[in-house]
């Protein structure tokens, strides 16, 4: 089989649709990239020579030999399902960790996303909290965004804000969600934030901008940013019919579903000292 036939590529060309199905991918905006293991890329005769060497701007020397199926910079998610050879490459980081080698894709001359070094600084500190996390994901949900316009930029209020919005936010995500100050996008500074707050969040918001989310597989992580933005457009909805809350999620009922759910809430945003 070849490469583009594989899987790898057919779920990558499913969520970018789905994606910019949603609207969270504009234009060109957001990028995702797959950790592949090396019996995985091995399946494949078309992926035994080196078409092309790319620098990078990050010492990705953490990563050495690791390959990644990514998205290119300047593309559009609309197109990837018909041209994932152009519109997205599998590369293998070198030994030196400044370049990548270009196995597949990329076809017309293309380069990995701007981003790929703010995804890559992810790839390498949530291989450290978990070595089965192999996706990065990032793109822009319109009320997740808005929420960094209308509520403080505080971790805590975010967090429980959205656990309270339904009942699977606490299950999905019951570490809360990390942010990061408004900051330059396509930079090392933003990826190097990003990153840290990795260490303790599978969710990160990037004010007036979008989110980026990790996991194990691409299902996964997309079900996570559509549970996050859920919570947010549930809260959306309540701010167009005036706020006025008659009743809510309580701490209380918060305790009671991550018990029945055998989930640990972030312990800094949610004691479960009171559970009955």
């Amino acid at each position: 089989m070849e490469f583009k036939n594989s899987k790898y590529v057919e779920k990558m060309c499913e969520i970018t649709n789905e994606l910019y199905k949603h609207g969270w991918d504009e234009r060109n905006g957001g990028n995702v990239s797959l950790r592949l293991t090396q019996d995985e890329v091995d399946q494949f005769d078309d992926l035994n020579k080196v078409i092309r060497n790319i620098p990078i701007k990050f010492d990705a020397t953490p990563l050495a030999g690791q390959y990644y199926l990514v998205t290119g910079t300047g593309r559009y998610f609309k197109n990837v399902h018909n041209y994932p050879e152009r519109d997205t490459g599998l590369v293998k980081i070198t030994d030196e960790g400044n370049s990548v080698d270009l196995l597949w894709g990329f076809n017309d001359g293309g380069q990995p996303t701007s981003e790929f070094p703010a995804h890559l600084m992810t790839h390498i500190a949530r291989q450290k909290v978990d070595s089965n996390q192999r996706v990065v994901m990032h793109c822009h949900p319109t009320n997740w965004v808005a929420l960094s316009f209308t509520r403080n930029l505080d971790e805590k209020e975010i967090s429980k804000l959205l656990w309270k919005m339904q009942a699977e936010s606490l299950v999905v995500f019951p570490e809360g969600v990390g942010i990061i100050p408004y900051m330059t996008p396509g930079t090392n500074e933003i990826g190097q934030a990003t990153a840290d707050k990795m260490n303790e969040f599978r969710v990160v918001m990037w004010p007036h901008h979008g989110i980026f989310g990790c996991g194990d597989s691409m299902d996964e992580v997309y079900g996570l940013i559509e549970t996050v933005e859920k919570a947010a457009l549930i809260y959306t909805t309540i701010q167009s019919q005036g706020g006025d809350i008659k009743q809510e999620i309580t701490d209380d009922d918060l305790r009671d579903l991550a018990k029945s759910f055998g989930v640990t809430p972030n312990p800094k945003f949610l004691s479960m000292d009171k559970v009955k």
